[in-house]
């Protein structure tokens, strides 16, 4: 009887959905109709699996959780996928698992420093500040706006433990002088991939490279949960100790509503606890409690189903700009894909060429577009190093900044999320 019951209120969910969709009215008027830089894109099949899961009324991690973190992993080739409430959370699991006593000798230590970009999403930075190491700026490179890996090595010194960079709006880094540092100095890489879901690089997907990536789930994104994280890896023991940071930092690792996993809950001896004492309640790391809800998973279940061909529009609506945009190259500087690559875009950058200022200036070319209803976005927070959070941190600065502060200054982004029609974009 339940599942008949079930089946019918899906049924009417999907009827629903239908009645909802043909009350849109998808009319383009050029001028008049807003052209978003992101957005979500579902249909019946999110909103049915997100009401399948309510009925269940299981509010925490369950099925869909364990069908998602399976699903992700399989679909990037790599071993273990954990979920979380947000890409910035995923981040600061990610880079707070490096601090871990659990890796010895290998584990970050308060002075530590790790390499990042200063051009780019706070929540890349912030997990390095929050766990008390000492980040070191590099500047980026014009037309694919990542890390300049040419001053890589040289900012190196005994205090480096770490790199972690972002895949700049989709674009990939240059990864094999990446891991070619890694490899050298010994160093761990995270993988900010927030923005990357489906890039690959020399044919293998981003966010599998380094010992541990991020994903964000945010709408904007490449699929979404309205809002979600996963952190990734193919290392069992980062796995452990990731899972162990998003809930409560426990030593456990046992399912929601499972015990006893482990087949030792009450026969162990941890630090000055009493002998036997409940597992369940052993803490071996300050941790938080950052998991995502069954809801949000259950809606990631079908989104995940549509990546390839979101991928595919984002890249055709790339390709839709850069060639209708070629004619003024002379004004403008148009995006440039790093080589061996395959990204995935999260957005279309253009810097205003400096020998353009006398005529018009990024301000300029915002506010008119603006007002046409077309959706712009800075590149994040520009040089961070300026922005009011970080001016009295502890930082350090590997050569100038001037590439970062010239973005800063003169480049914008516009979407190329699959809503946006060619219709749209001419």
């Amino acid at each position: 009887m339940e599942t008949v019951l079930r089946n019918e209120v899906l049924e009417k969910v999907r009827v629903f959905c239908d009645y909802k969709k043909s009350l849109e009215n998808h009319k383009f008027i050029p001028g008049e109709t807003y052209i978003h830089y992101g957005g979500r894109i579902f249909d019946d099949r999110e909103v049915t699996s997100l009401v399948d899961s309510s009925l269940d009324f299981w509010l925490t991690t369950g099925r869909y959780t364990e069908r998602f973190e399976q699903d992700l992993a399989k679909f990037l080739g790599i071993k273990y996928c954990i979920l979380t409430n947000s890409g910035s959370s995923a981040n600061l699991l990610a880079l707070s698992a490096l601090t871990s006593h659990k890796l010895g000798g290998k584990g970050l230590l308060p002075g530590d420093e790790v390499i990042t970009t200063a051009c780019g999403f706070p929540t890349t930075l912030n997990p390095i500040l929050q766990n008390n190491l000492v980040p070191v700026f590099l500047d980026i490179e014009l037309g694919t706006y990542n890390i300049k890996v040419k001053d890589l090595e040289d900012a190196i010194t005994d205090e480096t433990k770490a790199i972690m960079i972002p895949h700049t709006l989709g674009n990939p880094a240059n990864l094999d002088e990446i891991m070619r540092v890694v490899e050298r100095y010994n160093l761990w890489l995270i993988e900010d991939n927030c923005d990357a879901l489906g890039s690959k690089y020399q044919g293998k997907y981003t966010g599998t490279f380094g010992h541990l990536s991020t994903c964000s789930f945010y709408p904007p994104h490449h699929i979404t949960m309205g809002e979600g994280g996963a952190v990734l890896t193919n290392d069992l023991e980062l796995k452990k100790i990731v899972l162990s940071f998003r809930d409560w930092g426990r030593d456990c690792w046992c399912d929601s509503g499972q015990d006893n996993t482990c087949k030792h809950r009450f026969t162990q001896q941890f630090g000055d606890l009493p002998f036997g004492y409940d597992h369940k309640y052993v803490y071996t790391h300050m941790g938080y409690n950052l998991k995502a809800t069954e809801m949000q998973a259950a809606i990631g279940v079908e989104q995940l189903k549509k990546l390839p061909g979101f991928v595919e529009a984002r890249k055709k609506n790339y390709q839709l700009l850069h060639s209708g945009l070629r004619k003024y190259s002379d004004y403008l500087i148009l995006p440039m894909e790093t080589l061996f690559s395959e990204p995935s875009w999260f957005g279309f950058p253009i810097l205003v060429r400096e020998a353009s200022w006398t005529k018009f200036t990024r301000n300029d070319l915002v506010n008119f577009l603006e007002k046409h209803k077309i959706a712009t976005r800075m590149l994040f927070g520009g040089n961070l190093t300026r922005q009011p959070a970080y001016l009295d941190k502890v930082f350090r600065v590997r050569g100038d900044l001037k590439n970062t502060d010239l973005v800063m200054k003169n480049l914008f982004w516009v979407g190329v999320y699959p809503g946006i029609t060619e219709e749209m974009i001419k």
